[in-house]
């Protein structure tokens, strides 16, 4: 015990000759351990840890150009005056956008991801990612492959919590569903107080003159001294997911901050975890971050009684590889069983912890930490495409807890509050939501009121938010939207005054409330606090558009365009836009990506028709019937193509169409009269004349009036 002692005061006396950064608050600078520990260092400095967040480098960026093909996409990450950029550009290198590449998340070990920060602060997670398999594949990020890839994805507080130490944030983000936005510069990786707990005060009881050996322990954690789920907790913090889907996985206690756990206080202080229903079809799933939730299932780790730990296989310091994994490993196998079942086998994990592709993240391929009896049978390193949920493939059923398995009562809340928070069991949930002790509860069931259609409810919920926690900004927010009160949502801005998205919702709920004016100077606030919101620029432009101003409102849907190329609603406002100016050509190809809404069909039909390409443009009018049959101007379009196809019957209906939807439709009485005179009903053709005749539309009034000359003696 007395060499132990004479060691720790060596590391003590080192420890006290470096010329450490100063310390504040809690939380030691992360270079401060390697003074005195640089052995641990030199080897955690190799771990995935310790590279879970770094800056690029030419070498993680080589054989980058990638074409998408379900998008039509090209990327490529470029150096350029030694800044590196993300390029994105659509064929013949048109609506090309580069995005700096300021940080690169994920040790490389399975994946890469690049990370843009924009100049408010907020990170956004690039398209294109690279991955070890194969000995280095560039493919999109796990929800990117997809034929509408974002564009514009952020990276919440919760992926920066396990991919590196403490980072700032600005006062009043600590509340959930705040804006993840950072300031100053990011920690790189993952630092030793992740799982020592706060260093400040054991470096300072290290540097004090005579430093006391029990105080310099007592000021730090060792978790190897925790017992059971509490040593495990500690790597819970970042290793446990029980899915990445729709259903929560977990929910952050309300009165904590996103980067307020400590290691050693139990962990559900800070979060509490939740997985699908047993029968649900959903147990053998296997994810990218499922290693905590995997092992725990296992009849391992069950029998084991708390005695099995992640560390009883790991040691967080130091990864082996290769050979020496492969040793090791057996090694912490024989702890248990004391010789292998067939010596010739000398490798316990392949077959027992056998290495999988995962769900989720399709390009990755990491060890199953479900310990098992026998390896299947199937390929499980097989490819296969990136799966998407849809409404109808979501999960839809009981979220119950996983971690804690049963939570205290003051939990229960929160319990019932992940039913309805992705509305996974929206009704029941609803059913058994206890009295809301706090505003974010009353919040939530406010928004499961409003899914289930049920807005009085919703309204109701969302007032007594705001009585529990006046200032609250999301009650405030949330309650401004669904009462459509521009006074509440000023308010909220007033207490959130960097949040783009509350002037968006400001300039929404004057658009519906027809004041256009006030909506585009609310949308230009909105892009000027957030360039990258493409909704808003869509929006400003229908704004526009509605006030007559054609040339910003195009400026608007091409900004849109340029941050978002696939999004189709903007393709089909610019569309409508460029066909009234006849520029028929490019409108064509914008509607051919817009949405099918029925207006648009109908737009993009009668921008066909000015493109004599008759049959395309009947399908589209088709189709905008079959949505909106009281569309008098398609049922009157239909009619001059069938009449073009010589189907005059045909053609008769569907005039006959747009005047029983719009019975005062001048042009469709002179189309009639049209036809009747060519079979040589004078007098039907007549009638029909003078209806038109009646227009308030000049040219149909004219034209009306010359059939009747000619048809009249």
């Amino acid at each position: 015990m007395r060499s132990v002692v004479l060691c720790l005061f060596v590391i003590i006396a080192s420890c006290a000759k470096q010329s450490a950064p100063p310390v504040t608050n809690e939380y030691a600078a992360a270079n401060t351990c390697a003074g005195c520990h640089p052995k641990i260092a030199a080897t955690y400095r190799n771990t995935g840890m310790a590279r879970a967040l770094y800056k690029p480098r030419a070498e993680l960026v080589k054989g980058s150009r990638f074409f998408h093909k379900a998008s039509g996409l090209n990327f490529e990450i470029v150096e350029r005056e030694g800044q590196f950029l993300q390029r994105r550009w659509e064929a013949g290198e048109t609506n090309v956008e580069e995005l700096q590449v300021d940080y690169v998340m994920g040790s490389g070990n399975k994946v890469r991801t690049f990370l843009h920060r924009t100049v408010r602060g907020t990170l956004i997670e690039l398209p294109l990612a690279w991955y070890s398999e194969n000995g280095g594949t560039w493919a999109m990020n796990p929800g990117y492959d997809s034929a509408h890839p974002e564009t514009r994805r952020k990276i919440g507080y919760d992926c920066m919590f396990c991919h590196n130490g403490y980072p700032a944030i600005p006062a009043g983000h600590d509340e959930i569903a705040a804006e993840p936005v950072f300031i100053g510069e990011m920690p790189m990786g993952i630092d030793c107080q992740r799982c020592h707990g706060p260093g400040a005060a054991h470096v300072k009881a290290a540097q004090a003159d005579k430093p006391d050996v029990a105080a310099v322990r007592k000021a730090i954690l060792n978790p190897a001294h925790l017992k059971g789920d509490k040593q495990m907790e500690v790597c819970m913090q970042c290793h446990l997911e029980t899915t990445s889907t729709r259903l929560p996985n977990s929910i952050r206690k309300f009165d904590r901050g996103p980067f307020s756990h400590k290691a050693g206080e139990p962990l559900s202080a800070f979060m509490l975890f939740f997985d699908h229903t047993a029968g649900s079809g959903r147990e053998g799933k296997f994810e990218i971050v499922s290693s905590v939730y995997r092992l725990r299932q296992s009849k391992c780790f069950l029998k084991s009684e708390g005695k099995l730990q992640c560390t009883t296989c790991h040691n967080p310091h130091d990864i082996p590889r290769g050979a020496q994994a492969t040793a090791h490993y057996n090694a912490a196998c024989a702890k248990c069983h004391a010789a292998p079942h067939d010596a010739a086998r000398t490798d316990c994990i392949a077959c027992h912890m056998p290495k999988r592709r995962t769900e989720d993240v399709v390009h990755a391929v990491i060890t199953d930490h479900l310990i098992q009896r026998k390896k299947p049978a199937r390929d499980l390193l097989a490819p296969f495409a990136e799966r998407h949920e849809t409404p109808e493939t979501r999960y839809r059923g009981e979220v119950v807890p996983f971690y804690p398995a049963k939570p205290a009562p003051d939990d229960v809340p929160y319990v019932v509050a992940v039913q309805v928070n992705q509305q996974s069991n929206l009704r029941n949930g609803i059913a058994n939501f206890p009295k809301p002790p706090r505003a974010e509860f009353q919040v939530i069931l406010g928004d499961a009121h409003k899914a289930n259609g049920d807005m009085a409810k919703a309204i109701a919920s969302y007032e007594e938010a705001m009585r529990m926690k006046p200032g609250y900004v999301l009650g405030m927010r949330r309650l401004g939207v669904a009462r459509q009160d521009p006074l509440v949502l000023k308010q909220a801005s007033a207490l959130a005054p960097d949040s783009g998205e509350i002037w968006y919702e400001i300039g929404s709920v004057a658009a519906n409330q027809g004041r256009q004016s006030d909506a585009i100077q609310a949308f230009e606030k909105s892009i000027a606090l957030d360039p990258d919101h493409a909704d808003a620029f869509n929006m400003m432009g229908i704004a526009l558009a509605g006030t007559g101003d054609a040339t910003r409102a195009e400026a608007a849907f091409r900004g849109a365009l340029k941050i978002d190329p696939h999004f189709a609603e903007a393709h089909g406002n610019l569309a409508n836009l460029l066909a009234a100016k006849n520029a028929f050509g490019e409108a064509e190809r914008h509607f051919a990506r817009g949405t099918d809404s029925a207006e648009t069909l109908f737009n993009h039909g009668f921008t066909l028709v000015r493109l004599n390409r008759f049959d395309d443009a009947q399908k589209k009018l088709t189709r905008a019937l079959a949505l909106n049959p009281a569309m008098a101007e398609a049922h009157e379009l239909q009619g001059n193509l069938l009449e073009r196809k010589n189907q005059m019957q045909a053609a008769l209906h569907e005039y006959r169409e747009a005047l029983r939807v719009r019975p005062a439709f001048a042009r469709a009485h002179l189309d009639i009269g049209a036809i009747y005179a060519a079979q040589g009903n004078r007098a039907a053709a007549i009638a029909e004349f003078q209806q038109a005749s009646q227009s308030t539309d000049a040219e149909v009034r004219q034209m009306a009036s010359d059939a009747l000359r000619q048809l009249r003696p």
